[in-house]
């Protein structure tokens, strides 16, 4: 091969080279609405089989003869949206979960912190936070009524009380994986202790820190509308529970839906804060 022939070879592939990554970035616009679009399917198609089987009045192992088909549940979502007491009811919730979980997730971030960095908070901390995570919050509803003064006091503790030990345990472990050279490095550079933890060690277990505050949001949603439906006397789980007693199914399938709704915006807004935080990680894994 000749030098000219190895020099128009040079430019060929140096011109064709970024061809690849252009032709996927065109296929993937081109992809984008079909990706917004594949979530609802499977939510379509649960709808679908839900109307079938309740239209046939189904008996087979389960019993769907009796359970409110899609059109009652809409008639029913429409005529509480249409009432401005059922706003009240999911913003007693939305108040008791937030709260709770803000809670929760300051504390144990930095108790987690605690145990994760230091000796001696892990000797004095660990057995209390081990004997105390397997009880289940739903439990303390008694003891929640006889301390707090309030069923709203009450709710909160409890709600907090089963955010508090994912996000806790979610922290002890990123604090212990993250890399020693990271610290040492930092340290070699001449940061103090608190420089450490604020630019190194935070950020660096930011991603776990956001899983656990994921599971704990998703715990919490769990035990407050329990908690409602034991001792509450407003919020989403006190009314789908007075549905029940009314035996309005309809409207205990409406306060399902409601629930699963407002979990997935709380979990949709933790994981787009945690995405902002995490900016600096690759986009596969934030």
């Amino acid at each position: 091969m000749t030098t000219t022939d190895a020099r128009v070879r040079a430019a060929t592939d140096t011109t064709t080279e970024p061809a690849a990554p252009a032709r996927e970035r065109a296929v993937g616009q081109r992809l984008r609405p079909a990706r917004h679009l594949l979530p609802v399917l499977p939510v379509l198609g649960a709808v679908l089989a839900w109307h079938v089987v309740t239209e046939m009045d189904l008996v087979a192992w389960l019993r769907f003869d009796k359970l409110p088909g899609p059109l009652d549940v809409a008639a029913s979502l429409r005529l509480q949206l249409e009432s401005g007491v059922f706003y009240e009811h999911m913003v007693a919730s939305l108040r008791r979960i937030l709260s709770g979980f803000a809670i929760a997730a300051v504390l144990g971030v930095a108790a987690g912190m605690a145990i994760g960095r230091s000796r001696i908070a892990a000797a004095l901390l660990r057995p209390l936070l081990e004997v105390a995570r397997p009880i289940p919050a739903i439990a303390l509803v008694p003891i929640a009524i006889l301390l707090f003064p309030t069923s709203e006091q009450g709710i909160v503790f409890i709600t907090c009380f089963a955010a508090f030990f994912p996000v806790t345990v979610s922290t002890i472990h990123a604090m212990k994986a993250l890399p020693q050279v990271w610290t040492d490095a930092a340290r070699t550079l001449g940061a103090n202790r608190w420089q450490v933890l604020f630019h190194v060690v935070l950020p660096g277990a930011m991603p776990a820190i956001f899983s656990g505050l994921s599971v704990g949001m998703g715990v919490a949603w769990i035990c407050v509308i329990s908690a409602e439906m034991i001792s509450g006397q407003f919020g989403v789980g006190y009314w789908t529970w007075m549905s029940y007693s009314l035996l309005d199914y309809a409207g205990v399938v409406t306060g399902m839906l409601t629930i699963g709704a407002l979990g997935y915006g709380t979990a949709w807004v933790i994981e787009r804060v945690g995405r902002r935080v995490n900016h600096w990680l690759p986009g596969e894994a934030r």
